[in-house]
């Protein structure tokens, strides 16, 4: 019997030590960051783009030298690819200002080959929690200057910028602090000019008559969208008040609105003149109250590395309200950046066209692209489907969207 006992207590013993080692090769494998296909050390050199083969999104709460931020990121980073990274507007956090775009079919045949990292200004993440009493919130140069310690911890090489309004102007400040970080931006509804005092007494004078989130509202949409698109609006004013914490949307609110001129020139308008040194794609609605401030900041870039796209029939979330029309325009930036799209065009009728392959071409990254408002006024020759498919591989510098 006592032999037993001893067999009995040993077998025990080993199936305790399984169940544990098991244990913890779970706890591992779940605390794995997702891979790219084909990370072997031939592929960690090479610039072919593979599909990510975990598509999940991992939140992450990054130390920067201003506080934490929190980021949500697919894929890891792999070379030289670089990253698309997201900042959202003031009064959004990245799903309410990005989802639509990038659940959207046509972008996401983009954005699986790339590594995605979505920004959330401080405290605007749903669920977050609330900045106690005289919590000093960063200044928008702050903000910018956060984002290279994310750029560290994932180890990026550089990234690809997307933003909208004060998420527009973080990213072009980032830019400008650090160029060589910033391979090219998308910026929409971007100002790059501080409040005068007109707009700082009419903005003081509606804050004791006007709620926040009217406030913010009349940021995001037009006077027409607000009396027309009432179902939209709507919907937003909702998700403002429930998902983003309104202490911490006000202290956001109040820094953007106390935000300093970018202090850009265009090349050859002034001695020592500084401006964004990558390619640039700047996008407005013909209907959004951003309007002006892009135009202004248009003034501002080199023409020969800026595309000025202004969508018609849309107001101040073209990314919400036209979706697949802003992707076929970032799409196309990205071809004039060196980056060719083999992707699936449903609207070709009988043409094959390879899909799931997006190659970097060997060019410089200082590559042209055809302003939209240049100096000579040219209007640039539009980019068609059929051009592109004819013309498969070449680099395309001009283009326009007709919505």
């Amino acid at each position: 019997m006592k032999g037993w006992g001893q067999k009995l207590e040993l077998l025990t013993g080993l199936l305790l030590q399984e169940v544990t080692m098991a244990s913890l090769h779970e706890q591992r494998f779940t605390e794995e960051k997702p891979l790219l296909r084909g990370q072997d050390a031939e592929m960690e050199n090479s610039d072919t783009f593979l599909p990510a083969v975990d598509t999940d999104w991992k939140e992450h709460d990054i130390e920067t030298p201003y506080g934490l931020l929190h980021v949500v990121l697919r894929g890891s980073a792999r070379g030289s690819r670089p990253a698309l990274l997201t900042y959202h507007d003031v009064g959004l956090n990245h799903k309410l200002c990005f989802n639509t775009l990038f659940n959207s079919e046509e972008m996401q045949e983009i954005t699986k080959h790339f590594v995605v990292c979505h920004v959330d200004a401080p405290g605007q993440q749903s669920g977050a929690s609330q900045f106690p009493q005289g919590y000093q919130y960063p200044s928008m140069d702050q903000l910018a200057a956060m984002l290279p310690s994310v750029v560290q911890h994932f180890g990026f090489k550089y990234v690809i910028g997307i933003g909208v309004g004060a998420g527009a102007y973080v990213l072009a400040k980032f830019a400008l602090i650090f160029p060589d970080l910033v391979e090219g931006l998308v910026l929409i509804n971007v100002d790059p000019n501080a409040k005068g005092w007109i707009d700082w007494a009419a903005s003081k004078l509606s804050g004791l008559t006007s709620t926040l989130s009217d406030m913010v509202l009349s940021h995001l949409f037009s006077q027409e969208e607000l009396a027309n698109n009432m179902e939209l609006v709507q919907s937003y004013r909702q998700q403002i008040a429930s998902t983003v914490n309104q202490f911490n949307l006000q202290l956001f609110w109040s820094m953007y609105n106390s935000r300093r001129d970018l202090e850009m020139n265009r090349p050859g308008s002034a001695p020592n003149a500084k401006t964004l040194r990558c390619p640039v794609m700047l996008v407005v609605g013909d209907n959004a109250p951003a309007e002006d401030g892009v135009v202004e900041c248009n003034s501002k870039l080199d023409p020969t590395t800026t595309t000025f796209l202004k969508m018609a029939d849309s107001g101040g979330l073209p990314q919400v309200t036209q979706p697949g029309k802003l992707t076929e325009a970032f799409k196309y930036f990205l071809q004039g950046m060196g980056y060719v799209a083999y992707l699936k065009d449903r609207r070709l009728s009988g043409g094959s066209v390879p899909s799931a392959s997006m190659t970097r071409l060997a060019r410089s990254r200082t590559a042209s692209l055809t302003s939209a408002s240049s100096v000579d006024g040219n209007r640039p020759r539009a980019c068609t489907h059929s051009e592109s498919s004819e013309a498969m591989g070449q680099i395309n510098h001009t283009m326009e969207v007709s919505c």
